[in-house]
């Protein structure tokens, strides 16, 4: 997982870098979508506000269902 998470970082930093070759900067996308950047964290707290109630009530139910689930399985190996 640590690997998975390290080549992330590496190619967000490469593709960030060749961005900004390009003069590309978020302030710059952001401009182009007109938006701005209290915009953009209004919309994340938003999503977030929107999302957080519904995956706890889905964990209610998914987590026991998973966890019989899990401990009825065969043994392995």
């Amino acid at each position: 997982m640590v690997s998975g998470l390290f080549k992330l970082a590496l190619a967000s930093l490469l593709a960030g870098s060749l961005l900004s070759l390009f003069g590309i900067t978020p302030r710059a996308v952001l401009d182009s979508m007109g938006m701005t950047a209290e915009d953009l964290q209004n919309g994340i707290v938003a999503a977030f506000a929107w999302a957080a109630p519904r995956m706890l009530m889905g964990a209610v139910v998914i987590l026991p269902v998973w966890m019989v689930a899990y401990l009825l399985m065969p043994p392995r190996g």
